[in-house]
């Protein structure tokens, strides 16, 4: 963690570090997380670079392709495109339709919003993986692979997992956030589709009337969520991953514990001096 204003505020920090850990040490499984502070560039981070299962935040890799590729005019966004019944797959309202056709935008915002992986199918399809695999490298995301569609069990089975680290999903926020390769155009609508509001540890942790942009993921035994929360004059992104989990009624509550204490620690940073005064409402 970089050097804050004071010691003070240093020794705020170490304490809500210890928060973090302490929460992620008694779930029971494995969890990482990065969490950065985009005003002043401090991290928090525990298994930083060490690979997980992405579960459905590996979406986030395909929404930014597919913005990408639409601002170098290789793709229309307003394309229709009829889906092919073979990559229907559960999870998500277009496997329950017959023959839907909705254009590549229409397809993304079900993708983010229901998380629906049929949708996520027929743009990675649209897309190409190598296409959105070399993207994700070109950011230096060097952990970051796609390697599989949605629901394949059988590329599952073979170990062929989609997987990243919470460091590389923290940079790909980051990315998005700046709008780092995106038109401005692209870089506003890329993050409207991720502010819409979903269930989610971040969301559990985190007031309605705070903006979050975020892809949460679930699989068996694993649990993860990314997203930029934008606390007023003190946005941060917040990433965490969680796999080994036991699979119970409380598999999402370490999650939505480090999202509660982060939340707390930044909107306080917001509203204090570097001595711990408090300015304003918070």
């Amino acid at each position: 963690m970089a050097q804050t204003d004071s010691t003070l505020a240093s020794t705020f920090g170490k304490a809500f570090a210890s928060r973090l850990e302490r929460i992620a040490s008694s779930a029971d499984g494995v969890i990482g997380y990065a969490i950065v502070d985009i005003t002043s560039g401090d991290r928090f981070e525990r298994l930083p670079v060490t690979a997980f299962p992405t579960a459905s935040t590996i979406k986030l890799a395909v929404l930014y392709e597919l913005f990408r590729q639409a601002d170098e005019r290789r793709i229309d966004l307003n394309e229709a495109r009829p889906l092919d019944r073979s990559m229907a797959v559960p999870g998500g309202l277009l496997y329950e339709l017959t023959t839907p056709s909705l254009s590549l935008r229409d397809l993304a915002v079900a993708m983010i919003l229901q998380s629906d992986n049929t949708a996520a199918n027929v743009l990675i399809d649209r897309l190409g993986m190598d296409a959105i695999n070399a993207r994700i490298a070109s950011l230096g995301l060097q952990h970051t692979r796609l390697r599989r569609r949605m629901i394949d069990l059988a590329a599952a089975r073979r170990g062929d997992e989609n997987t990243s680290t919470p460091a590389d999903l923290a940079a790909l926020l980051i990315a998005f956030h700046e709008g780092r390769g995106l038109t401005a155009e692209s870089k506003k609508a890329a993050l409207e589709i991720l502010e819409k509001r979903k269930p989610s540890p971040i969301s559990a942790g985190v007031p309605q009337d705070v903006a979050i942009a975020s892809k949460d993921g679930d699989l068996e035994g694993v649990r993860a969520d990314a997203g930029i929360v934008y606390v007023p004059g003190r946005p941060y992104v917040f990433v965490v991953m969680g796999t080994f989990l036991r699979e119970t009624g409380e598999i999402q509550k370490p999650l939505e514990d480090l999202a509660r204490v982060t939340y707390e620690y930044f909107s306080r940073r917001d509203t204090i001096s570097a001595y711990g005064r408090k300015l304003g409402p918070g």
